[in-house]
């Protein structure tokens, strides 16, 4: 406790990671929260929610994330959510939602609820969870990758080796798309945005520069994908429909609309219950290597993220019924009227 509010108060830190955070007890972590808050109210604090090994200490009494509803104001890392996106993190030919896996529908929508309670996801289909953890979005952190194990592109590549990378950056587009518009709090692994590579090395901690550092060349080769993740969390900003305050709010205002193929999953967020300046916005992300049909509302409708462009003032109109969505991709609506 006193170590990371001496962080606080002589280097002006305004977050901290807790790295196996299971490992601590919960009355400990209860501790570092209490006294960081009171010196200054907005640090944020987060961690992994599981352990190496085995603890002299029960379960029940851990800063596990099954126990995150006992911390407070701490958030903790959803895996669910980032192995549905792109598959097993210690199975590095697996693929994800994002390259083409089935049977991960249950766990992208309960990483889009944030881990909380919701009526439409079946926890007994979620990957690693049976409990809805979360007792409110904000003590949730969604991502696809961060600096343990492969980068996200450096995955794509190994899991799916055949694919072009034109096809790759379109599953890399999608994987951020469904980080930056889900409910919670979104963290992306910095270099994620113009495809970051560590060249193939998973666990890097003792790899050179040449393998840790960020190639900035890489911002100016894919800038497309840099300027894509910009206007998304452009987006995240100006809609708070995007990041709901309670676990009331999105089981009220998020409801998923019925998909049968098991790489689609749609759903609705009310934005004129929330203050949003839209009324009605509409999710679809489409995992398949092809492009699938879905049925929009009787509406007029338009698209503010289409096949990897992303535009807040609009790109396409639609009026209803059957459109396709592009292979690998998101597409985001706004109601018109």
């Amino acid at each position: 406790v006193e170590s990371m509010l001496h962080w606080a108060e002589e280097y002006h830190l305004d977050g901290f990671r807790v790295d196996l955070m299971g490992i601590h007890d919960i009355e400990t972590m209860n501790a570092v929260s209490k006294a960081l808050h009171a010196y200054d109210p907005h640090i944020f604090i987060y961690g992994e929610g599981w352990k190496a090994g085995d603890s002299p200490l029960p379960d029940d009494q851990l800063a596990l994330k099954a126990n995150t509803s006992q911390l407070n104001s701490i958030a903790v890392f959803s895996d669910e959510m980032r192995d549905a996106i792109k598959g097993h993190v210690f199975t590095p030919d697996a693929a994800g939602f994002i390259s083409g896996q089935k049977g991960l529908k249950e766990s992208v929508k309960f990483g889009v609820v944030a881990a909380t309670a919701h009526d439409q996801v079946l926890l007994d289909s979620v990957n690693y969870s049976d409990i809805a953890w979360s007792p409110r979005p904000a003590q949730t952190i969604i991502y696809a990758s961060c600096h343990d194990n492969h980068t996200l592109w450096d995955r794509l590549t190994i899991s799916r080796p055949e694919a072009s990378e034109a096809d790759k950056i379109r599953m890399h587009k999608l994987a951020l798309t469904m980080v930056l518009t889900s409910q919670g709090v979104p963290f992306l692994h910095a270099g994620s945005d113009f495809l970051r590579t560590k060249y193939g090395v998973e666990n890097s901690f003792a790899s050179p520069d040449s393998i840790n550092q960020i190639d900035w060349s890489r911002k100016a080769e894919y800038i497309d994908v840099y300027h894509y993740v910009q206007e998304l969390i452009k987006l995240r900003k100006a809609h708070p429909a995007f990041r709901m305050r309670t676990a009331a709010d999105i089981q009220a205002n998020l409801r998923f609309l019925p998909t049968e193929d098991p790489l689609l999953v749609a759903y609705t967020l009310d934005g004129a219950a929330t203050g949003d300046d839209w009324s009605r916005i509409l999710v679809i992300f489409n995992g398949a290597d092809q492009a699938q049909t879905f049925e929009l509302p009787e509406n007029d409708w338009q698209s503010i993220v289409e096949d990897g462009q992303v535009s807040a003032i609009g790109l396409r109109k639609y009026s209803g019924g059957k459109t396709e969505v592009a292979p690998n991709s998101a597409l985001i609506l706004r109601k018109l009227n």
